[in-house]
């Protein structure tokens, strides 16, 4: 049986926009793909509300520095054959940084923490999936759109950054844009159908990674 790890941010976690609730457990992206996949893969979701790629936040208890935390999931989780990582969306919300290229910047640290992590015995080097998060999109919720607002139209810009990262590293590239958008409740989060539709576009491309 494979091993897949997928870390991310609320977006992974299933955050559902309006309610400040989390999506169903069938409903959730990676719970999708690892129904698709049946039973040749174990799917882990390792998402964290406002998880950054390598950026601090310092107003939470949690550490939402995945670059701090990554090594941690490697470790506990290994052996793994496959990472899927999409995160961003929150490196977009803070003043002095609110472009894609600093998001993908923190993906490209990520993906040197996962080549560069040292797997124990048993364990090989496991594919990794760089995943563009969804755009954001206008919203009435003051709250959001004060975090948010300001970097809508950069957020296009995830699915051009990351998929040149993915070609300069070896890596597989995913636009989770194509398939999902933005619930404009909060013009951040997923409503379930959308969630869903990126767990259900994963299912193909991962047994093609996997050859499963």
């Amino acid at each position: 049986m494979k091993s897949i790890l997928c870390y991310g941010d609320s977006l992974t976690w299933g955050f559902q926009a309006g309610t400040w609730k989390r999506h169903a457990f069938e409903d959730r992206w990676p719970n999708v793909l690892a129904a698709g996949l049946g039973e040749k893969a174990h799917v882990i979701e390792e998402g964290l509300n406002g998880r950054t790629t390598i950026y601090d936040d310092h107003a939470v208890q949690e550490d939402r520095n995945g670059a701090r935390t990554l090594p941690v999931m490697l470790s506990t989780h290994q052996p793994l054959d496959l990472v899927i990582i999409m995160l961003g969306s929150n490196d977009l919300k803070f003043g002095g940084r609110c472009r894609a290229i600093d998001a993908k910047w923190g993906m490209e640290r990520l993906v040197e923490i996962v080549k560069q992590f040292p797997y124990g015995p048993g364990s090989s080097l496991p594919e990794i999936l760089i995943m563009a998060p969804p755009q954001l999109c206008h919203t009435a919720d003051e709250d959001f759109d004060l975090a948010f607002g300001h970097a809508i139209a950069e957020s296009k810009n995830f699915a051009r950054h990351y998929a040149k990262l993915a070609s300069d590293t070896g890596c597989h590239f995913f636009d989770a844009a194509s398939v999902a958008k933005a619930d404009p409740v909060d013009g951040v989060h997923l409503d379930a159908r959308n969630t869903r539709a990126i767990g259900e576009a994963l299912v193909e491309p991962v047994r093609k990674i996997l050859e499963l």
